[in-house]
């Protein structure tokens, strides 16, 4: 991606100058690879559970990178448009590891939607767990597993009784998109 200051031409991109970082900060290297492990492209399949009892299914995009120094990363979350096949920005995600609650804070924004949340993570067994709450209040995770260097499995799921039962709101399976 070519850095452009000024105008731009058509096919640049506008950066921000000291946002994007090459890699993880060394000091905190091994904690931050809990997130880092997804710096890269995805593909997604997408469902989505409707309040009526059905389900959209979408196609899109995940895109994870290094920013602040490698002391964070962002990710944005990208749905294809069903007729033109182009990919439309949904939110973005910024996750940055605290180590004084040995945790990482995480921020999702989608004007799309007319969100902000914030959870923290940890991992838990073989699974990455973001606790938080849903725009109602309502006690929220969004759950990274099957996890490997090529896929993981993603859902969002709501307790509506403090915890005694839960429901699958948005499940995703994602695959890494090889170079070349």
């Amino acid at each position: 991606m070519k850095e452009v200051v000024g105008s731009l031409q058509p096919g640049q991109v506008w950066t921000i100058k000291g946002l994007g970082a090459e890699g993880p900060f060394p000091e905190l290297k091994e904690k931050l690879m809990l997130f880092g492990q997804f710096v890269g492209d995805w593909e997604m399949d997408a469902r989505y559970a409707q309040p009526d009892g059905t389900e959209i299914k979408t196609k899109g995009e995940i895109h994870f990178g290094w920013i602040l120094n490698g002391r964070a990363v962002q990710d944005v979350w990208m749905s294809k448009d069903e007729r033109t096949g182009k990919a439309i920005p949904s939110g973005t995600t910024v996750r940055y590891y605290d180590p004084k609650i040995d945790a990482w804070h995480n921020i999702w924004i989608s004007p799309k939607q007319g969100v902000l949340q914030t959870f923290v993570a940890r991992k838990e067994g073989d699974e990455i767990v973001l606790r938080g709450k849903t725009r109602e209040g309502y006690p929220e995770h969004w759950i990274f597993s099957e996890i490997t260097p090529l896929s993981f499995r993603w859902r969002a799921v709501e307790s509506r009784d403090m915890g005694k039962t839960w429901i699958v709101t948005e499940e995703m399976r994602v695959g890494r998109i090889t170079p070349g």
